[in-house]
């Protein structure tokens, strides 16, 4: 068998890209009139499996981090291993708006920025040197509910990747996840939710988490003997916390390009056992169902961000926005206030994650995040970001 090659850009593949326009699933603006080289992205859109999918799940919501609408799935994982470890349970739910008793309950819905609070919390509390990958792995694919069972239902392997893909919406993401298959080699690869480039720690827990959780689920899907050929993390090697790989079963290693799970593609050659090609497109239908719901929930705060990350580089006033939605100024501002959100709140918030997602993964200088982000300068660009994270540009390319 051949040794596994970290799947890299193939001859004069570049994603160039400028920087008006933007694409909603990863935040990513597009449009500078002098073209910026970026970091080698995959396609996953051009995949034939992703064709037979609902096109409803293509624009996904787009969801703040301070909005509780998602369920409680991750962190009921996370906040059973730490009670399980002896930690207390109003200290692991410490900056988390639940109690002990709803954090199973199928009614609860939590932000992703309570879910990164656990975390915090978890670092905090936990001296387990393989804390995030044990809670990754505690989650199985009944874990999900319909999304879980989807997966299961997809009639072969490669509809199952490209279906999770596409509808991570509903599994509370904190990570994107990008898959792609090339020769002999499938790759999953992960980034964590932008926010968290500000704090190392957190990074690596939710990358470290993801790949617990990656593994969990093709295990369950692929069968116990599943294994990896290789992983590749994006950091140094720490000494607090990391994956065993004892228990993944092949090499880490570090300071990598990016964070990839490798495996050979001839794991989605299997038989897919529980597959159904009736029962699957209905299990899409109901899917589709949630991601409305989850629309529904956002509210006219999704609306916004989806007509501002459309130009961010001169984002649209909000009468604009208000004319393009069929509103009036005051209606619109008086939904926002009953979220408990503003719009330069919103368009802040879309800058900060998308300066955060080009700080982490690209070499561009801070004159063209600003360009890009519609700042006049690199100046009042550093100064904004500051004021949004505390921390400067350069402390966070430095980590």
């Amino acid at each position: 068998m051949p040794e596994p090659q970290l799947l890299e850009p193939v001859g004069d593949r570049k994603n160039c890209y400028s920087v008006p326009t933007t694409n909603h699933r990863n935040l990513e603006p597009c449009g500078i009139q002098r073209k910026v080289q970026l970091r080698y992205s995959r396609q996953p859109g051009n995949s034939s499996a992703l064709r037979s999918h609902s096109n409803n799940a293509a624009d996904g919501p787009i969801v703040g981090l301070s909005e509780r609408v998602y369920e409680s799935t991750k962190l009921a994982a996370l906040f059973d291993v730490l009670v399980d470890q002896g930690c207390p349970a109003g200290e692991i739910l410490g900056n988390v708006n639940l109690t002990a008793d709803e954090v199973h309950s199928p009614k609860s819905r939590i932000s992703l920025a309570e879910l990164m609070a656990a975390c915090k919390n978890a670092i905090r509390l936990s001296s387990d040197p393989h804390l995030p990958y044990r809670i990754g792995t505690s989650i199985h694919i009944s874990a999900y509910g319909m999304y879980g069972f989807a997966i299961l239902c997809c009639p072969d392997f490669r509809k199952a990747t490209a279906f999770a893909e596409l509808y991570h919406a509903l599994a509370a993401p904190l990570a994107t996840i990008e898959f792609t298959e090339e020769k002999e080699f499938a790759s999953w690869v992960i980034e964590p939710n932008a926010r968290a480039a500000a704090d190392p720690k957190i990074y690596r827990f939710l990358t470290e988490m993801q790949i617990g959780i990656h593994i969990s689920l093709m295990r369950d899907v692929m069968g116990a003997a599943f294994t990896p050929d290789r992983i590749s993390l994006a950091y140094p090697k720490s000494h607090d916390f990391g994956l065993p790989v004892d228990q993944i079963g092949c090499p880490v290693s570090f300071a990598s390009r990016t964070n990839q799970i490798l495996f050979r593609s001839a794991w989605l050659d299997q038989a897919a056992n529980l597959g159904n090609k009736t029962t699957y497109p209905a299990v899409v239908a109901l899917c589709d169902d949630l991601l409305n719901d989850l629309t529904s929930r956002i509210g006219i705060a999704g609306e916004i961000r989806a007509h501002l990350l459309r130009n961010i580089t001169t984002p649209p006033t909000l009468a604009a926005i208000a004319k393009l939605l069929e509103v009036s100024d005051r209606s619109l501002r008086r939904q926002l206030r009953e979220q408990g959100i503003s719009f330069r709140g919103l368009l802040d918030e879309l800058r900060m994650q998308i300066a955060l997602k080009y700080l982490r993964t690209t070499r561009l200088a801070n004159e063209d995040i600003a360009l890009a982000l519609g700042f006049s300068d690199a100046a009042n660009f550093r100064r904004a970001f500051r004021r949004w994270t505390n921390k400067s540009p350069s402390e966070i390319r430095t980590k």
